[in-house]
């Protein structure tokens, strides 16, 4: 349970750190750096681990219990986040074409 709260705080910052984006076509336009018009699963790694790069205050590959919000839970690191981010991605990827549509990224993970 406690990483599936990390993994919505880590997937919040983004939205946080980087300008307001009001519609899922400006999520996407933002996260879609090839402009092709859907998201692979690099740029949303790229996106998505934002917050993590932020947080890994001494550059280890590694969010120790010091470095996650309040101090609490187990560590992760940078792997085990992609990981994380590709199954979220997949799961995400109804047609299974290996990129995110508007749609798909709006929808939650199935």
């Amino acid at each position: 349970m406690r990483s599936r709260l990390f993994l919505l705080a880590i997937a919040c910052l983004p939205c946080v750190a980087r300008a307001q984006v009001t519609a899922t076509g400006d999520y996407l336009a933002r996260m879609d750096t090839d402009r092709d018009g859907r998201v692979s699963l690099a740029e949303y790694q790229a996106w998505m681990s934002y917050a993590f790069e932020g947080m890994d205050r001494n550059r280890d590959g590694v969010l120790s219990v010091d470095e996650l919000p309040g101090g609490r839970g187990k560590p992760i690191t940078r792997d085990a986040h992609l990981a994380q981010l590709a199954d979220r991605f997949r799961r995400q990827d109804v047609d299974r074409d290996g990129f995110l549509s508007a749609k798909e990224l709006a929808a939650p993970p199935q």
